[in-house]
């Protein structure tokens, strides 16, 4: 500023001393501070409006689900969500979840893995719907293009996976009820967010929209390489376990998992929300305890064999 006072007296000086500066040049000199000077108002002006929009206050328009659940309460859900997660991340590290490789009869009597994975994953696909349907916002782009993505992962996973499961593999009814329970307060979450409490207004133009979207189609498509990768591992009637080759499994001995994690943080992105950001903190506070076990169990069985392949767990290169 003190640079800038300086130069325009030295101008004015120095127009003052010179008659074609007087004639000519300084009154084209005061037309453009003067239009210098409405531009800047008006940018400010513009940039004061759009920052009120950017942090506008969330949605109120009252709904059955604002009338159950205020705004107040849901932000203390998404804390305890939060606190709870970390919880279960260190628990895990001690306790393994013992479902598919790591079946564990403790955790309660044996449901076939196919009828299992439908009664867990569903419960979220049909309260997603049922959030959706009753939104005032259902036909929105934004909260509509959030509700596809998010469909598309659980439609896959509750009704087109379980179909795909070779074996007879069982897994322990508490595991079941305890993903059931998840599943249904994670709609509540993701649903409370996108289709009533999230403010959606330009989305389409900001770029983290684009870079989430691409980052959870490279986890989707590398969930279900990795799963297929899996599933022809064996031959029918072969009891043997193998180590994973191909694909993302280059890199990590969990690649499914890095997947699933990939795709959430990519919601997360895209979703611009803390709803999304637990959500994707829930997936590595469940996988990524559960890939150090496996990581463990392939080095007992296999030895040498599998750590010889210099993997990581779950990120590549990383962890």
């Amino acid at each position: 500023m003190l640079f800038s006072s300086l130069f325009i007296n030295q101008f004015q000086l120095f127009a003052a001393e010179t008659s074609c500066f007087n004639f000519i040049l300084l009154p084209l000199y005061d037309c453009v501070r003067a239009r210098a000077y409405d531009v800047y108002t008006h940018t400010r002006t513009t940039f004061k409006k759009q920052t009120e929009k950017e942090f506008i206050k969330p949605k109120t328009d009252m709904t059955l689900f604002t009338e159950l659940i205020s705004l107040e309460t849901y932000n203390l859900f998404l804390w305890i969500m939060a606190a709870v997660a970390i919880v279960v991340f260190v628990a895990l590290y001690f306790v393994d979840a013992g479902y598919g490789y790591l079946f564990n009869p403790k955790f309660g009597f044996p449901v076939p893995n196919r009828v299992a994975w439908v009664l867990m994953e569903c419960p979220v696909f049909f309260a997603m719907t049922a959030l959706w349907w009753l939104s005032p916002v259902k036909f929105e782009i934004a909260p509509l293009l959030l509700f596809i993505i998010f469909q598309t992962h659980y439609f896959q996973r509750s009704f087109i996976f379980p179909l795909l499961i070779r074996g007879n593999s069982k897994m322990p009814v508490g595991i079941m009820l305890m993903g059931m329970v998840f599943n249904t307060l994670n709609a509540v979450m993701q649903g409370g967010w996108i289709f009533y409490y999230g403010n959606y207004e330009g989305w389409m133009s900001k770029p983290y929209i684009y870079i989430g979207i691409a980052v959870w189609l490279f986890g989707f498509v590398t969930n279900l390489h990795s799963d297929y990768i899996i599933r022809h591992l064996r031959k029918a009637g072969d009891t043997k376990h193998y180590i994973p080759k191909g694909g993302m499994f280059r890199y990590v001995s969990s690649a499914n998992y890095f997947g699933e994690f990939m795709e959430w943080v990519g919601f997360a992105i895209a979703s611009w929300s803390w709803a999304g950001v637990v959500f994707a903190l829930w997936t590595f506070a469940n996988l990524g305890p559960r890939s150090a076990s496996l990581y463990k169990r392939y080095e007992r069985e296999f030895g040498e064999e599998f750590t010889s392949l210099k993997r990581k767990r779950i990120i590549p290169f990383i962890y």
